[in-house]
């Protein structure tokens, strides 16, 4: 899948600070620190767990957006949700509960770049948006789709953060 080139106007960088701060703070390994990428603040494993199984609304998935500063057609194709559904949910304001997980595997994986890159939002997005070698020529945002694909891209790059060039 093509993934369109973001445009600097519509990022927004508060979500991404508190994000990178909270890291650098060090909140804890489970503290699911992506989800501010989100604009949430839920960040206990159950708490989190059942907002999934009760459906995120849609104003989480234009955060996220904003924050991969991707057209809403993009982030919806990268969530395996059609343009038809997407305006279903859309006027709902609520996500599935698939969706909805779907939705915050994304933004553990972009929040896993942003660690990456040291809060470096543009360079996380580059990144998650080319080609790499070590995932066989693939986009890394295309093959978080799947819960193995996001989880082949986060061991990526845990191999880069300790100097493993794939």
């Amino acid at each position: 899948m093509p993934i369109s080139t973001p445009t600097r106007q519509s990022v927004t960088t508060g979500d991404i600070t508190a994000f990178y701060e909270k890291f650098r703070r060090g909140r804890g390994s489970n503290a699911h620190l992506h989800v501010v990428l989100l604009g949430m603040d839920v960040f206990d494993t159950r708490r989190l767990l059942k907002k999934i199984e009760e459906g995120l609304s849609f104003d989480v998935f234009n955060h996220l957006r904003q924050n991969l500063n991707l057209p809403m057609r993009d982030l919806a194709e990268l969530l395996m949700i059609s343009p038809r559904t997407l305006s279903r949910r859309k006027d709902e304001g609520c996500l599935q509960p698939d969706e909805s997980d779907r939705l915050v595997r994304m933004s553990r994986v972009f929040g896993r770049a942003l660690e990456l890159f040291d809060g470096d939002a543009e360079g996380a997005r580059q990144w998650l948006m080319s080609p790499q070698r070590a995932l066989g020529g693939d986009v890394p945002l295309s093959v978080a789709k799947t819960e193995i694909g996001a989880r082949e891209v986060e061991n990526v790059i845990g191999r880069l953060e300790h100097g493993v060039f794939t």
